[in-house]
């Protein structure tokens, strides 16, 4: 199929429309100032949970088949993953590189524009120490265009010829950060999403970095993770793949309504998500319906002593504990003893301090054998965006 032009332009939608009821309440949701009972320790582990679920969900879009269970073993084995090279097998490193291409999106996107520099660097990061195709997912040219025509597998759409990738690209850059008013904010990072992929203009990984790139987008238009809120953007993307395709091949067609359906479709899912993760800012909601259970699951299964099923209940129940909040339930403990359950507990990484060298202490979930029950009680109330 021969390529076929289509400009580049914001399209309004009307008045009346659900797509401009969504626009309305996705902008109270960005305003709204975050607030929850929720520790911040807490908080943001729960944050990079989500993030290692966003980054397998991206990478299972492509076709790569590891589980949340298989990751989350290899994240419980490697002490430091930013530190490993090339010696992860290629469907764990795929995910890695996703993960540390979020950390720098978060870092650098404060300063940084949204533009080739930067959308290159993220290219780089996601095909990293990956084999080039058909052995891998990686590229030959990280960060460069691609100099070749390419076909779109299972697609309408054929991409522009390699010559006009530079040129298109430059235009959706300049639409990205040409100064509108707010309320297009959302509209021009779902355009600017599907107009990526149009272009095609890595020679491999394009999907992952246009991912990225709409995280990118997003927390420019304001949802700033690092303020508190938790964004999952892929989650609308992998919960369902045929999904994501259809109306991505609307939008292909060029006309208004393909392109304000797939707009729909991606705030839609963008709102449901931010509406479930809030729930996770109270923390009545977060004791109840997943620490507790977590805390269970790992005792049920002999992940962790009786003696530490008790302590940590204790450490869910009042968020932050000292050895004194214990001494009830382990009453046969001396201090001494005592102390040196929570030392156990702090060495294991499922107790961390409040404050650095402090003798209070938060929960710790996100390296441990906590982390199996955590997953499987976010998982039983629909916080996973992929199923295993």
């Amino acid at each position: 199929m021969a390529f076929t032009h289509h400009d580049l332009r914001l399209i309004e939608p009307s008045f009346n429309s659900s797509l401009t009821d969504l626009i309305i309440e996705l902008d109270y949701l960005r305003k709204k100032t975050l607030s929850g009972t929720t520790h911040p320790l807490v908080f943001f582990q729960l944050k990079k949970i989500f993030h290692t679920l966003e980054s397998i969900g991206s990478a299972r879009i492509e076709g790569n088949n590891t589980t949340i269970a298989e990751y989350i073993e290899t994240k419980m084995t490697r002490t430091n993953p930013e530190a490993v090279s090339g010696d992860l097998p290629q469907n764990i490193r795929e995910i890695v590189n996703i993960e540390q291409a979020m950390t720098f999106i978060e870092e650098n996107i404060a300063e940084q524009p949204i533009n080739r520099a930067f959308v290159s660097e993220m290219h780089k990061m996601i095909v990293e120490h990956l084999l080039p195709p058909p052995d891998g997912e990686g590229d030959r040219s990280p960060g460069i265009y691609r100099a070749v025509n390419l076909a779109i597998h299972k697609a309408d759409h054929t991409p522009p010829e390699w010559t006009q990738v530079e040129p298109y690209m430059t235009m959706l850059f300049d639409f990205v950060n040409r100064t509108e008013s707010p309320k297009y904010d959302l509209l021009k990072a779902a355009i600017a999403h599907h107009r990526f992929v149009w272009i095609h203009p890595f020679g491999n990984g394009n999907g992952r970095t246009v991912r990225l790139f709409t995280y990118a987008m997003l927390i420019k238009t304001g949802f700033n993770v690092n303020i508190g809120r938790i964004i999952n953007p892929t989650a609308i993307f992998c919960s369902n793949r045929s999904d994501y395709y259809t109306y991505l091949s609307q939008a292909d067609t060029g006309t208004d309504k393909g392109i304000l359906l797939w707009c729909e479709y991606v705030l839609s899912g963008l709102k449901n998500e931010i509406e479930k993760i809030d729930k996770l800012m109270s923390y009545d909601y977060l004791r109840k319906e997943v620490l507790l259970p977590a805390v269970h699951y790992s005792l049920e299964r002999q992940y962790i002593t009786d003696v530490e099923a008790k302590m940590l209940r204790r450490a869910v129940e009042r968020q932050v504990i000292q050895a004194s909040d214990v001494q009830d339930i382990l009453p046969d403990k001396s201090p001494s003893e005592i102390s040196r359950h929570i030392r156990k507990l702090l060495d294991n990484q499922m107790l961390q301090p409040e404050k650095e060298n402090a003798r209070k202490y938060v929960i710790r979930f996100d390296n441990n054998f906590l982390l199996r029950g955590i997953i499987h009680a976010l998982d039983k109330k629909g916080f996973l965006p992929i199923k295993d």
